[in-house]
């Protein structure tokens, strides 16, 4: 294997692939005269360029169909699974139909040999090149296009339409991924009235990110959706759902923190389930505070020994549950390595002056995410549920526990 270079600046890379050294040395003629920078190596195999091509990476590749060790399209097969380099082939005049079938192996161009000047030789090069460059760049449009899809659609199955009928309770939410561009990890929510009346709400979030866990979190999603239409409730509910996350899991480390949230307007209370969740935020007239609830173990963490206590509230006639993942809170608090912590929650969420529930969220995430500047990264979840319940002539209450 020889090198050769032009000297020139900002030259192409590329490699040729031919055992006849007559042959080769036309090449090498050909290239010179033209106005190409360029460095050339020369290789007499196919294994011999796969070599060449794993060390150095090539904007170019000559080959030859016919080579000790590969012939035809064979050629163009074994060099092209090794580099994302163009590739021309080289064909003989007895040979019609050789160049098209290279083609439709994967080559960029070709070139009969005995009927190229200097001239072909440089465009031949030249939109063998942008042509490569342009095939991989539909490739990552289509790839992204592919990811948008999945995105699309794990986001559907994390993030459903509330099932809600009436209008005294609405509901709120919001989902960032924590890197650009990144698939969704595994945090998940959900809303649904059933029939008796009561608003049912979970956010949960399974650990780690990527298809996998975002796969588990749109798994435990549906199948909360379903146990609660069909009348499963509070603790039996979550025994279920810890037997489904470990039945899908993909390894044993995977656990999932949740919150279950039951609406009770006739009531006038709020139940909840905490599985190694954050308690919620209660936002009134009055301010925001968070709601000291009972706590119980992650589903996963300890199979079928978990204990979930209830926590009841008795609802204000007007007001709001702000429940989260960890990602809101988790992230920095300024240029120090201050965490923003729950403390640093409250002290944003009644600063902002918000016409609608959706947009105080967006203006909540905003603020946390400014002062977080991408130094945490780490997907996050928001779920706003807002009541008014005047209609029913309900006064203010105090949190009780259910054990």
């Amino acid at each position: 294997m020889t090198d050769q270079a032009t000297g020139r600046a900002d030259r192409f890379s590329i490699v040729l692939v031919e055992d006849d050294d007559g042959d080769a040395l036309l090449v090498e003629e050909l290239l010179y005269d033209t106005d190409l920078s360029y460095t050339l190596t020369r290789c007499r195999t196919a294994a011999e360029a796969r070599a060449a091509l794993a060390t150095r990476p090539a904007d170019c590749v000559l080959l030859d169909l016919h080579l000790p060790d590969a012939t035809g399209v064979e050629t163009v097969h074994a060099i092209e699974a090794d580099t994302r380099a163009a590739i021309i082939v080289l064909t003989g005049l007895d040979e019609p139909r050789a160049g098209v079938d290279a083609l439709a192996a994967g080559a960029q161009d070709y070139l009969v040999k005995g009927k190229v000047d200097p001239d072909l030789m440089q465009r031949a090069v030249r939109y063998a090149i942008q042509r490569k460059q342009a095939e991989r760049a539909n490739a990552a449009l289509q790839i992204g296009r592919l990811r948008a899809e999945e995105n699309a659609r794990l986001e559907r199955g994390l993030l459903p339409e509330p099932l809600l009928s009436s209008t005294a309770v609405t509901a709120s939410s919001r989902y960032y991924p924590g890197r650009a561009q990144a698939l969704l990890g595994g945090d998940f929510l959900d809303v649904v009235q059933t029939d008796d009346g009561q608003v049912h709400a979970i956010i949960g979030d399974v650990s780690g990110h990527g298809p996998d866990a975002a796969a588990l979190g749109v798994c435990l999603r549906i199948a909360w959706r379903a146990l609660t239409l069909g009348g499963h409730r509070d603790q039996h509910l979550l025994h279920l759902l810890e037997q489904i996350h470990i039945a899908e899991r993909t390894g044993s480390d995977l656990f999932a923190t949740c919150t279950l949230i039951t609406l009770d307007a006739d009531a006038g209370t709020v139940t909840l389930h905490l599985a190694g969740h954050h308690e919620p935020l209660l936002v009134t007239a009055d301010g925001t505070r968070q709601v000291t609830a009972a706590h119980g173990i992650a589903l996963g963490i300890a199979p079928g020994v978990g204990k979930w206590a209830a926590t009841t509230l008795a609802l204000p006639a007007r007001g709001a549950l702000v429940a989260y993942t960890d990602g809101l809170i988790e992230g920095f608090a300024d240029s120090t390595d201050e965490r923003l912590g729950v403390e640093g929650l409250l002290g944003i969420i009644d600063t902002l002056q918000a016409p609608d529930p959706g947009t105080h969220l967006d203006q909540l995430i905003a603020r946390t995410r400014t002062l977080n500047a991408d130094r945490h990264t780490d997907d996050l979840a928001v779920l706003r549920l807002d009541w008014d319940l005047t209609a029913s002539g309900l006064r203010s209450g105090t949190w009780r526990a259910e054990r």
